[in-house]
């Protein structure tokens, strides 16, 4: 079994990535049957809890303030919907729950709303894990006392890069947060976007920021820029789809016992390529048709192409082995 390290250079990170296509995957498949059960997929289902007016600056993101997408800001959602669409998406086979809100922190009120939707989530059965911002230490372990799963908080690139994609929050802050939320015993959802014009090195240091955490994020989502019109990004060249592959399959290398998640992006994936991804070590997705603002692949074509594969849902398999999942406790 592969050892799990936290001393990866960028010349090694590099070098994997330089590697011949097929050595590379071959090597990635090892390390990912060392650790799970390659047909297994883990099912996470994202909704946004509170869209539009933020004031940060990503580049990317449809939802910034400072850009013109035309989308229409909205109000905190209500608990008993967000509890609805938690059902619906246990429903259809979904074992995490996320809620996404468009804040640059949020403040102690907001966090009491969520925390009541963090504690309505988990009474269903199922995982919760939020996106919320920057978080003070005091609010980390509000979250931390709630039961809450998974916080999520992506680098988004490398260091060098990260300045030409977002401006109002430091690469240090990103750090400080993912600090907070690893001292405070909660499992760390944490990864980036490919294909915003970074270079190759620029996606190898993104790996070793992520590889070199004290402890390896649980869950790593590997995200293909979705071009959203009237964001800076708009018009990016595309990434070349084999060097996505060269890179989800670096990050099994990398963090060889996480969740590697093939995150936004996939409605405009071939099944072809899809089909690469999961061998190469992609054994989670968001699952629905919407991400925070944007499309994501549509369930019934995940289920044909879940079939041909012959991939499960990890409750699918839960279930099998130890009938329905109860409300648990972490």
């Amino acid at each position: 079994m592969s050892q799990l390290r936290h001393d990866w250079s960028l010349s090694e990170i590099e070098d994997l990535l330089a590697q011949p296509f097929n050595d590379l995957l071959f090597q990635a498949h090892q390390v990912y049957r060392a650790h799970f059960d390659p047909n297994r997929v883990q099912l996470s289902t994202l909704l946004n809890i509170k869209t539009g007016a933020c004031p940060e600056d990503c580049s990317y993101c449809a939802q910034s303030a400072r850009h013109s997408t035309q989308l229409a800001p909205e109000r905190l959602l209500a608990l008993e919907t967000v509890l609805e669409k938690a059902r619906q998406a246990k429903a259809q086979g979904a074992t995490r729950f996320c809620l996404g809100a468009a804040w640059r922190s949020p403040t102690d009120k907001q966090l009491d709303r969520v925390i009541a939707m963090i504690e309505g989530i988990r009474a269903l059965g199922l995982e919760t894990c939020v996106t919320l911002g920057m978080l003070t230490d005091a609010q980390v372990q509000r979250l931390k006392a709630a039961g809450l799963d998974y916080y999520n908080h992506n680098l988004d690139t490398s260091p060098a890069f990260y300045g030409q994609v977002i401006r109002t929050r430091t690469y240090q802050d990103r750090l400080d947060t993912l600090a907070r939320i690893q001292q405070a015993g909660i499992r760390l959802c944490c990864g980036g976007i490919l294909g915003m014009g970074e270079s190759r090195r620029d996606r190898a240091a993104l790996l070793q920021q992520l590889a070199n955490l004290p402890q390896h994020p649980e869950s790593v989502p590997i995200n293909l820029l979705v071009q959203v019109e009237g964001t800076p990004l708009y018009g990016t060249d595309p990434l070349d789809p084999l060097e996505f592959v060269r890179t989800l399959a670096t990050a099994r290398i990398l963090m060889p016992a996480s969740h590697v998640r093939l995150s936004a992006g996939r409605a405009q994936m071939r099944d072809e390529l899809q089909a690469l991804c999961f061998f190469a070590g992609a054994n989670s997705v968001f699952y629905g048709e919407r991400l925070l603002t944007t499309d994501n692949a549509d369930s019934q074509r995940d289920r044909q192409l879940f079939e041909r594969l012959g991939l499960q849902f990890e409750r699918q398999f839960l279930e099998e082995v130890r009938g329905p999942r109860a409300c648990h406790q972490g």
